[in-house]
């Protein structure tokens, strides 16, 4: 990691199926990223739809869903690469976890999650690959939720040379203080930072927390939003050093 990258870690609040008035809340959150010098900036789990199970075969995103095509022409218009999540169509397969990609090129990817929680196998297929991405120069392992519970996910990361470990999921208040401990560990033990995105709305009978955070190469917990605000952590990485600050949406005038 020789480059600075900053990372937009976004607070954003989900409605129950509701892709338009989600997808407005998105791009917000972009244009502020944006405006604040953001290379990256990531939403939770399932944010387009929010944590919704039981919607997910009907929501179902493909390439050619609206609000990829809008979240990929606001990467472009702002120079930013952005990280949102939904379900996705496989074919002859339940829908997928998925993280969407949109880069500044307008090209696309999609990860999808690999170890779900119980009860998500209901609804929703695992996927089977590893996901990495590079941005100024920073080898970026994603990580959706449960992921980061199964050791071997961030052992993968670290097989193939990540620089940072980020993670998209939903954490409620009482799970907050068991996953920060394992996500401290992910750092401490891969050495690299480890950087997390949490829902801030109820969302699928959820109570959640926000608290968006990132923890060093060493484990220590280097920042934190520390609330439930809508908003943004703004994290700036450069080798050694990793530093944040919250800005609520409204700090920008957006």
């Amino acid at each position: 990691m020789e480059q600075t990258l900053i990372i937009g870690l976004a607070q954003a609040p989900a409605k129950r199926g509701d892709i338009e008035a989600n997808l407005r809340t998105h791009l917000m959150h972009v244009e502020q990223s944006s405006q604040l010098g953001a290379n990256l900036v990531v939403f939770p789990e399932l944010s387009l739809t929010g944590y919704e199970l039981d919607l997910a075969d009907e929501l179902a995103f493909d390439p050619s869903t609206s609000a990829i095509k809008a979240l990929s022409s606001a990467a472009t218009a702002h120079n930013i690469t952005v990280i949102a999540g939904c379900p996705f169509a496989v074919p002859d397969s339940k829908p997928h976890i998925a993280a969407i990609v949109c880069f500044p090129n307008g090209e696309i990817e999609f990860y999808s999650k690999q170890y779900l929680h119980d009860g998500e196998g209901t609804y929703c297929a695992a996927g089977k690959t590893n996901h990495l991405l590079n941005i100024n120069n920073t080898r970026i392992a994603l990580a959706v939720c449960a992921d980061f519970a199964e050791p071997k996910h961030a052992q993968g990361a670290a097989d193939n040379k990540a620089d940072l470990y980020l993670v998209s999921a939903l954490i409620s208040p009482t799970g907050f203080t068991p996953d920060a401990n394992i996500l401290s560990g992910i750092a401490r033990n891969h050495a690299f930072p480890v950087l997390l995105c949490n829902h801030i709305s109820k969302t699928g009978g959820w109570d959640t927390c926000g608290k968006n955070s990132a923890w060093n190469a060493q484990g220590e917990l280097a920042a934190t939003s520390d609330n439930a605000q809508q908003g943004l952590l703004i994290c700036t990485i450069s080798k050694n050093h990793l530093s944040a600050q919250f800005h609520s949406l409204q700090e920008s005038g957006s």
